[in-house]
């Protein structure tokens, strides 16, 4: 190959672009190998190859990282600009193959070859004609349909008779990335560039008409809504010149439905009142909209429209034992409301309020309430309601005002009779927008209720029809009028035996139905199930039951379809296999009596627990530590138990110098979990003096009561679940609080059996039971 043809010179790697021959194109450069080309060019024939990157993110490209084809260019001009950017104005003159590139004192040099022309013979005079004349007929096929480019440029275009420059022309000027215009440059022969360039040009103007077709719907139906709003502009005043206003159709409406509603004279007259000044009202205005929704609002509440109440007692008593098992309390009362109303054909619908830990079934009670009096059901969840508007409305001045939830409540269930539940009443909080706890006093007045006023249907609604159930899961963050007006009933924990009953009649067949799995298809033991309720779930209700139900579930039917199982028998020796290991384990009496060990018992939010409290003396100065995240009241519960020990110490025979020279240390395990609560007095008490003396406690006893500084045994709360944990841990005796008689007689044998429960109205009376002489 001659020299003429093989050239080495300085070379700028091009990132997004392609510079094509006889294209005159500026551009940036900032690269300081770049910069250093340039001028390297500069110094000499102001020649320079310009090669575009294949990926224009790569910084310092390489001979893999460009294309094969790029373009000798002369360079027409240049400026330095800030940050050390020089704009550069370039002329395309002639295409060339890389060979190789080198990086040379700081700057990229190329071995190039001219590239003379393709291989192909050259196209006869005619054939050349007709190429011209097509791509002229196609070139202004594309123009037609994109008119951007200017008409002085297609009429130059179309005076061009040579076949190499028009094609040349057409690439250099047409819209295409950077990519394309590669192709272009690297068709290096004539007819391979003009095929490809007819191809591009085809493809754009498919493009284009889709474009514009798009363009075109989309201005279609923009011209139809702006016509179909003129043509009802023009029609509303037609309608007024004739005294035939559209808002009178609406309002024509509007009283046909006052004249079906069932409500009072004062209601009909006050929305009668409302449509008249709708009338008079512009169509389309602010004020006609929320006149509107008004109108409305006022016709969907049920102002005197009843639903019958089912009076059949025992379908009701079987539709609540059909959905729940247990809630013994619950179903009681309403039975109680049920008779009361059957026999008086009237009377004040009760406010209940049940009380209980988590997932004991406090909301799906309600719902079966509804079901079995043939109630409508609404239900109103109040957890993080702290807005009082939520409650009573929004006034009709604000834009956007909408009812409260009550009156929406009331307006969903389409009676003035419903049953509406208000889950989590404790979670209501207030701020500076008004307190919620309040607006709901007067809801949950029956004295008050029968005329409630919500700001935004400013018509007194009757509220004493509706029978309120609410929910909570503790009583202390509700404020005490609205407490005063609720009528309590405590949802207290399961036990295992209403669990496993629960479990077997209707969680199992829930989750059997949710996993599309026939009873035959999946059974669970009675052992097993007993294994999940001790050993897999810690809780006071049985929703965390249901969720290992389901997970049995879901391996069962993997198993079924897997393994063309045909039934899954789950028992306690295989239930790993399903849910992995036991999380949870018991803490069972200790083995032998100990000296300053006493088991006392706890109330948690998941049921009860049972505490090892551990008292050691140490040569001291008398201080006295308590550990285990223990909280005021537990702090002072320990303090009042040292200063009882102290006043009755010679009468255990303990020195007068004993509490100068020894610390006392007491610890309560599990110190990451916070603890509170005076009914931990009696057993922090036992457990020092067991220290002090030095005198064994009963393994197998445990005790709860707050204990005062004369040593008297005062009563405490959560009396069922603690005597579930000491059941479950194995305790044989449990001393409670003397006052606490009425709570344990309650009880049924299912919690007290197999337990010695010892009566305290002293410590005294603690102390022969517990110490081991």
């Amino acid at each position: 190959m001659s020299d003429e043809l093989t050239r080495n010179m300085p070379a700028i790697a091009l990132r997004g672009l392609t510079v094509l021959p006889n294209m005159i194109v500026h551009f940036d450069i900032s690269r300081e190998r770049s910069v250093r080309a340039l001028e390297a060019a500069m110094m000499t024939d102001q020649m320079i190859y310009l090669i575009t990157q294949q990926d224009p993110d790569v910084a310092e490209p390489g001979l893999e990282n460009l294309y094969r084809v790029g373009t000798v260019a002369k360079v027409k001009n240049l400026a330095k600009l800030p940050r050390s950017i020089v704009r550069v104005m370039v002329e395309g003159l002639e295409r060339a193959q890389l060979n190789d590139i080198t990086e040379d004192e700081g700057y990229l040099r190329a071995d190039i070859t001219i590239c003379s022309g393709g291989e192909n013979p050259p196209l006869h005079e005619a054939e050349a004609t007709a190429m011209t004349r097509a791509l002229k007929d196609i070139f202004a096929a594309y123009i037609r349909e994109n008119p951007k480019l200017g008409k002085e440029l297609v009429k130059q275009f179309m005076e061009i008779s040579d076949l190499e420059k028009l094609v040349d022309q057409i690439s250099i000027n047409l819209p295409l990335f950077y990519e394309e215009k590669q192709r272009l440059l690297e068709a290096v022969d004539l007819a391979e560039r003009y095929e490809l360039l007819c191809e591009m040009i085809g493809r754009e103007l498919e493009i284009m008409r889709i474009k514009n077709d798009l363009q075109k719907k989309v201005k279609e139906r923009i011209d139809k809504n702006q016509k179909e709003y003129i043509l009802r502009e023009q029609m509303k005043v037609i309608q007024e010149e004739l005294g035939e206003d559209t808002p009178f159709s609406e309002a024509d409406h509007y009283r046909e439905q006052l004249g079906k509603l069932v409500a009072s004279e004062e209601v009909k007259k006050k929305i009668s009142k409302e449509i008249d000044r709708f009338k008079s009202l512009a169509g389309n205005s602010a004020e006609a909209s929320v006149s509107r929704g008004y109108i409305e609002t006022l016709l969907e509440l049920p102002w005197d429209k009843m639903s019958k109440d089912n009076p059949d007692l025992k379908y009701a008593k079987k539709v609540l034992d059909e959905d729940h098992y247990g809630l013994e309390k619950v179903k009681e009362r309403v039975l109680e409301f049920l008779a009361v109303r059957c026999l008086t054909q009237k009377g004040d619908s009760p406010i209940l309020c049940l009380v209980g830990p988590p997932g004991t079934g406090k909301t799906s009670i309600a719902r079966s309430v509804a079901r079995a009096l043939n109630k409508k059901y609404v239900r109103i969840c109040l957890g993080g309601v702290r807005d009082e508007a939520e409650i009573r409305g929004h006034r009709r001045t604000y834009i956007g005002a909408m009812p409260g939830r009550i009156a929406a409540g009331m307006k969903s269930a389409g009676v003035k009779n419903p049953l509406m539940l208000l889950d989590e009443i404790d979670k209501v909080s207030s701020d500076y927008k008004g307190d919620t706890s309040s607006a709901l006093l007067e809801v949950l007045d029956s004295e008050q209720n029968n005329k409630f006023r919500d700001h935004y249907v400013e018509l007194p609604l009757d509220l004493s029809e509706v029978l309120f159930i609410a929910t909570a899961n503790e009583l202390h963050t509700i404020p005490r009028p609205l407490l005063d007006r609720m009528e309590i009933i405590e949802v207290t924990s399961y036990t295992e035996n209403e669990k496993l009953h629960i479990a077997k009649e209707h969680l199992l067949k829930k989750q059997r139905e949710h996993h599309g799995l026939q009873e035959k298809q999946l059974t669970i033991s009675n052992g097993a199930m007993q294994k999940i309720i001790s050993g897999y779930t810690r809780e006071a209700g049985v929703r965390q039951l249901e969720r290992k139900i389901g997970d049995i579930c879901r391996k069962a039917a993997r198993e079924i379809l897997e393994e063309k199982k045909e039934a899954v028998k789950v028992k306690a020796g295989n239930l790993e296999r399903y849910l992995g290991r036991e999380k949870y384990t018991v803490q069972k009496l200790n083995e032998k009596d100990e000296v300053g060990i006493v088991r006392g018992l706890a109330w948690t939010s998941v049921g009860g627990d049972t505490l090892q409290i551990e008292v050691n003396l140490m040569p001291g100065k008398g201080e006295f530590l308590l550990t285990g995240q223990l909280g005021d009241v537990m702090k002072e519960s320990a303090q009042a138990g040292i200063s009882y020990i102290r006043s009755v110490s010679e009468r255990y025979g303990v020195e007068e110098e004993f509490f100068k020279k020894h610390d006392i240390h007491i610890h309560i395990p599990e110190g990451a979990v916070p603890k509170d609560g005076p009914s931990a007095g009696i057993t922090m008490a036992t457990a020092m003096l067991s220290a002090i003396t030095q005198t064994p406690v009963h393994a197998d006893v445990a005790m709860t009561g707050e204990i005062t500084l004369r040593g008297r045994v005062l009563p405490i709360g959560g009396l069922k679940e603690k005597l579930l944990a000491a059941r479950m841990a194995g305790m044989h005796t449990v001393i409670v609080p003397d006052k606490n008689r009425p709570d344990v007689e309650e009880l049924s044998e299912e919690i007290t059996g197999g337990l010695k429960i010892v009566y305290a109205k002293t410590m005294e009376d603690v102390l022969k039971t517990a110490f081991f002489r």
